[in-house]
């Protein structure tokens, strides 16, 4: 399985060379490596094809959530609850299964200087680092 890391301003990614359902899988587990849990999943092909009737790759949405630090951001900052969970996309593109995920600290900043939030955004970011890593085999 070969990667290739991806870090833009608003989130990690990766690219694997394995089947779509495959890296749902990897990245479902690897995000339970770091204590996330997957809260929901949408579905986006196949919301789009009942409700606009038109195709599109296989891509998912999973909101992934830590509740040790989702617990410590809301009571920092009680309205924080707008933007969470932490969002993780997995799609198939041109025959090869993306990963992306959120960067809480981009998240978190439209918040203010909050600095328990951003102790908070900081650990989640770097756990998240980690899944990101822990897929490919590569690490940061």
């Amino acid at each position: 399985m070969t990667g290739n890391q991806e870090n833009h301003e608003y989130r990690f990614s990766t690219t694997l060379s394995v089947p779509f359902v495959e890296a749902v899988e990897r990245t479902t587990a690897a995000l339970k490596s770091e204590g996330f849990g997957v809260l929901t999943t949408i579905d986006v092909k196949q919301t789009l094809q009942e409700k606009l009737g038109v195709d599109f790759e296989p891509y998912v949405i999973l909101g992934a959530c830590n509740p040790q630090l989702a617990h410590r951001a809301l009571q920092a900052e009680h309205e924080l609850g707008l933007l969470l969970p932490c969002n993780v996309i997995v799609h198939e593109h041109v025959g090869r299964s993306m990963v992306s995920i959120v960067d809480p600290a981009q998240m978190l900043g439209v918040v203010g200087g909050n600095p328990e939030l951003q102790a908070v955004a900081g650990e989640a970011g770097e756990r998240l680092r980690r899944v990101v890593a822990a897929m490919d085999g590569t690490t940061d």
